[in-house]
């Protein structure tokens, strides 16, 4: 018998959809080195852009004028009179780094190149008019280094990439001492030197079974921080000294990897270590923020992210993560007191919000997953329609947050289960490598045991049960309505890949160094063409006798509009009901709030005509 959602859900208004989708009204906190300016973004007529005030002050003003998608990542440099961003055209991620002078507004294209993706290698505050960018402008695969000047703009070239190297790690003293290398079987290379004029040594071979990453060098220079997971299944903490590859352990978690490191902004050391299985917590390594993290915890009842500091480590600017409200930023200054800045959607928090719980799945072959289950406010509970929403990556995972898009469909009435599949990242290396080669089978099986495990609780009604998802949950999606038709009654897939051949053909040049990392994890294409045909939707269609949603950015470079367009036009073929729908100002997601809009309205829509929850007008 299928509740009636309307009814249950009377005594909770339903939350205007712009308040979700729509731009936040303040997001991205950063506080000056110098500790004295706040930045972040807002919007300025209708658009996210870079404003600044002073750090306790109410003298807001935008800095940017961006009129396009917007500004969605920026960082101070070190002379406080420069914010740095990087920003594309309309998704094709051929990105810029630019320049903003704070006293003149002022906006400078730092890699004024045609058809490069480049980005930010390194700031250091012992040389404030200076940082480090790589570009691939002499190859599309290579990522060179370049210094450039903040006051000048000039450019001189640091080193070339030889090949392979796919991150750069200078040391303090702005010198390319170490580089993170994609090796030959699958796995990578931490390189390192005593000095700059020294040839790269490997320091740290990671083989295609472990995991591990550089976070910077020590105080001294000396030594690298070293994410390891060789002789062990979670990614620990260590210190590598150069060259003797001396290890020393620092922190770790048998059930989880390293989530986070904080550094000191200035002097190098570690001062703690975040792990996240179920929630965030930090673990304190340096006695000197120890009381910081504990009275922060006690006064803020969150999660706690620390996402800038000045120079000085004095001033934090505090992130608080709840799931049942957006995420709210703090000026916490050590030793006074934390304060409120400002909520990124305030209006929401006017509204009832529906509480995120942590739950274990087990998988047919007993794998535990971690995943999350949102439960409609003033719901029972059970017999409800539920969606399935699946993350990207694959090489990513889902969190305890205020995640917009689970409220909207709680919201909207329906149960929201959040599953951590196996090749998800963040609880070690043997739950990452089970989904190895296992795209559209046991990955697609965990999610097909998590449905049945929610029916069989009495949570998800059978026959009223959706799959939705974006990127690679995008292919699970085209994936679940292709290899288990009668599990769902709907799906929704926005820039998912239908064939993983047509996909991997296509990927963009800089993914080129990783794609025998993509042959290890996902299969190789000359090798295991049949294997990869079969695990790919479009070769399934025949199969598929459910409704479609689907969804794609046409600039997208990393799953390209024909990606969509194929299977589409497949199902139209057959008969199939699909609506489609294409923004041709978007990439590889949707930035602009507008299309935003257009596309959930769609899916609003969509899922109460198959699932009967709630829409707005």
């Amino acid at each position: 018998m299928e509740r009636n959602v309307a009814t249950e859900q009377a005594t909770v208004p339903l939350v205007p959809r712009e308040l979700f989708f729509g731009n936040p009204e303040r997001v991205q906190g950063r506080i000056s080195p110098d500790g004295k300016q706040l930045s972040f973004l807002a919007p300025h007529n209708g658009v996210l852009n870079v404003w600044i005030q002073s750090i306790n002050g109410d003298d807001a003003r935008p800095l940017t004028d961006d009129h396009g998608r917007g500004i969605h990542l920026h960082h101070w440099a070190y002379d406080n009179q420069h914010i740095l961003y990087r920003q594309d055209r309309n998704g094709d991620e051929n990105w810029h780094v630019y320049a903003c002078n704070l006293d003149t507004g002022e906006v400078r294209d730092l890699t004024p190149m045609e058809n490069i993706q480049a980005a930010i290698a390194s700031l250091d505050p012992a040389f404030p008019d200076k940082i480090l960018v790589q570009f691939n402008n002499r190859d599309p695969q290579l990522m060179d280094v370049y210094r450039v000047s903040l006051s000048t703009g000039e450019m001189t070239l640091v080193t070339e990439n030889p090949g392979g190297i796919v991150g750069w790690i200078p040391d303090h003293e702005f010198r390319l001492r170490a580089a993170y290398a994609a090796s030959p079987d699958g796995g990578f290379d931490l390189l390192a030197r005593v000095n700059e004029s020294d040839e790269f040594a490997t320091l740290v071979h990671w083989g295609p079974e472990d995991d591990g990453h550089p976070y910077g060098f020590t105080p001294s220079g000396g030594g690298i921080y070293v994410g390891d997971s060789r002789g062990a299944d979670t990614i620990r903490l260590k210190v590598i000294d150069i060259p003797s590859a001396d290890e020393h352990l620092i922190a770790e978690d048998t059930n989880t990897d390293i989530d986070d490191v904080l550094i000191h902004p200035s002097q190098h050391n570690v001062e703690a270590v975040a792990f996240h299985y179920d929630r965030k917590r930090w673990q304190p390594i340096d006695d000197g923020v120890r009381d910081d993290l504990t009275r922060l915890a006690e006064t803020l009842d969150g999660d706690i992210d620390i996402v800038s500091r000045d120079l000085d480590d004095r001033n934090w600017l505090i992130a608080c993560v709840r799931d049942r409200e957006p995420v709210s930023y703090y000026h916490h200054r050590r030793g006074t007191g934390t304060s409120l800045l400002f909520s990124t959607k305030p209006e929401l928090q006017k509204y009832t919000m529906a509480p995120m719980e942590f739950v274990e799945i087990t998988a047919r072959d007993g794998l535990t997953l971690p995943s999350y289950l949102t439960i409609p406010a003033a719901s029972a509970g059970t017999n409800l329609p539920m969606v399935l929403n699946v993350h990207g990556g694959p090489w990513h995972r889902d969190t305890w947050t205020f995640h917009g898009e689970v409220q909207w469909l709680a919201n909207r009435g329906y149960a929201v289960l959040q599953v951590n599949f196996r090749g998800s990242t963040g609880f070690g290396k043997s739950f990452l490598h089970a989904g190895d080669r296992e795209w559209g089978r046991k990955m697609q099986h965990d999610l097909t045991d998590s449905v049945t495990w929610a029916i069989d609780q009495g949570i998800a009604d059978p026959e009223r049960v959706a799959i939705f998802g974006g990127s690679y949950g995008g292919y699970a999606a085209l994936a679940g309505a292709a290899f288990t038709p009668d599990l769902y009654r709907c799906a929704v897939a926005m820039v998912g890949p239908s064939s993983i051949l047509t996909w991997m053909a296509a990927i963009p040049p800089y993914w080129k160094p990783l794609i025998k990392l993509f042959h290890t994890r996902v299969g190789n294409p000359d090798a295991e063409a049949e294997m990869l045909k079969e695990r790919s939707p479009l070769f399934s269609v025949d199969q598929i006798r459910i409704p479609m949603l689907i969804g794609q950015g046409a600039n997208d470079p990393r799953v390209r509009r024909e990606e969509s367009e194929q299977i589409v036009a497949a199902l139209k073929s057959k008969g199939h009901e699909v609506e489609y729908a294409l923004y041709e100002d978007e990439g590889h997601g949707l930035y602009r709030p507008e299309n935003r809009l257009d596309f959930y309205a769609r899916a609003e829509r969509f899922l109460a005509r198959h699932l009967g929850g709630r829409c707005e007008e």
